[in-house]
């Protein structure tokens, strides 16, 4: 199997999902989002959201969750040439959107697609891996969206 499509370039995979419960929301947000609307079900009621919802950095963390339990199995099942491709640390996101409030409540589906893999010039050996990241609702609705690049080094 070719690097290539071990990582399945212009397929988009989807890495699970995931029901947002009130409790870990209040849960996240005391801890890293404490904003009312993520705390308390009467404040976000009252609010422009009209209900408890996740924060956006919980629906990130959450779709990092699945993407690299998607890698881990990935990894496990690979039967390449050479050795498995290692991950290095992320280079950088851009073009982060919330789209949608994530609910309590809400069943979310997360997907990534792999767009390009690069060669690194200063890093022989190393290519860097762009990719879609990308999270629905039940209803189809795209909640989250945001791009991401990561090296891979692969033989």
């Amino acid at each position: 199997m070719s690097l290539d499509a071990f990582l399945k370039l212009s397929e988009t995979v989807t890495l699970g999902r995931h029901t947002f419960t009130a409790e870990e929301i209040k849960r996240f947000a005391a801890k890293y989002d404490p904003q009312p609307f993520h705390l308390d079900e009467e404040a976000a009621r009252q609010s422009i959201f009209g209900g408890l919802c996740a924060s956006g950095w919980q629906s990130c963390a959450m779709w990092m969750r699945y993407n690299l339990q998607s890698i881990r199995q990935s990894l496990e099942d690979w039967d390449g040439p050479g050795s498995r491709p290692e991950f290095g640390p992320p280079t950088g996101f851009s073009n982060l959107k919330w789209l949608k409030p994530v609910y309590a409540g809400d069943t979310i589906t997360f997907t990534r697609t792999n767009l390009s893999l690069e060669p690194i010039a200063s890093r022989p050996g190393w290519r860097l891996l762009s990719s879609k990241a990308e999270a629905f609702n039940d209803k189809g609705e795209r909640v989250l969206e945001f791009e991401g690049r990561v090296p891979v080094k692969a033989e």
